[in-house]
């Protein structure tokens, strides 16, 4: 019975030991992880990196990780064009089956599903413009968005009517979409009148209507299902062969 009692004793002990061990290997892997995302994106702060699963040491035996959770705040992404940037705010991606060379200088992901929020006023500088004539006497530019509720993004609009500006902004609501897994696209589910009046549907979905294409995320990651929120649109992103680091 003492034999045994000690033997156990040994083995809590080395289990702890082992945990210990174990949990500071995770805890330099996510640092390094995260400083080499932080350098291949050029990324003005350091990413939040975490290892999933238990033990970490076999895991890295066998060479592939289970789960790997990225946090990234404020993320510049480019607009396509190359004009100008776009900021994400808070880019988080939970990246599944993540293969790494043995010195972590890369790794990639088998698959990966996210979220990110695009602001209103990010969007805004796409929806933005001069006042633009959309019939006889009458100009009009957007000058706001919001949520409209129920998935919806209120778009305001600004309008002359035969040189006096209407009291108050003319709102619209609008669906936003994904296309092509890179760009998010605003369209009017109907048209406003100004002053009463009725104009071509055509111009005035020239102001109400817009797209904003976002290029370059983290790993090659795309975009999959947008929606309008209290402080922006929410997005949904998703990939595979996602790639983490090198």
């Amino acid at each position: 019975m003492r034999a045994l009692r000690t033997l156990l004793i040994v083995a809590v002990v080395l289990g702890g030991i082992f945990v210990i061990v174990d949990r500071v290997a995770v805890h330099f892997a996510e640092g390094e992880a995260a400083d080499r995302l932080k350098a291949s994106e050029n990324l003005t702060s350091t990413p939040d990196v975490s290892i999933k699963g238990f033990p970490f040491l076999t895991q890295v035996a066998g060479g592939t990780l289970d789960g790997v959770e990225v946090g990234i705040r404020d993320y510049e992404a480019t607009t396509g064009d190359g004009a100008r940037k776009i900021r994400i705010d808070d880019l988080r991606a939970d990246m599944e089956g993540v293969e790494f060379s043995g010195d972590f200088g890369s790794a990639t992901a088998a698959r990966a599903t996210g979220t990110a929020t695009v602001a209103y006023d990010q969007l805004l500088e796409t929806a933005r413009s001069e006042p633009t004539r959309v019939g006889p006497g009458i100009t009009a530019n957007v000058v706001g968005l919001s949520d409209g509720g129920d998935g919806k993004i209120k778009v305001e609009v600004e309008a002359t009517v035969l040189g006096a500006e209407l009291p108050e902004p003319v709102s619209v609501l609008s669906s936003v979409t994904v296309v092509d897994g890179h760009t998010v696209r605003v369209k009017a589910d109907g048209v406003p009148k100004f002053g009463g009046i009725e104009l071509v549907e055509s111009r005035i979905r020239e102001i109400t209507d817009f797209e904003q294409k976002i290029d370059g995320l983290p790993g090659g990651i795309r975009l999959d299902k947008v929606e309008a929120a209290r402080n922006g649109v929410e997005i949904t992103v998703k990939g595979s062969d996602v790639r983490l680091v090198g």
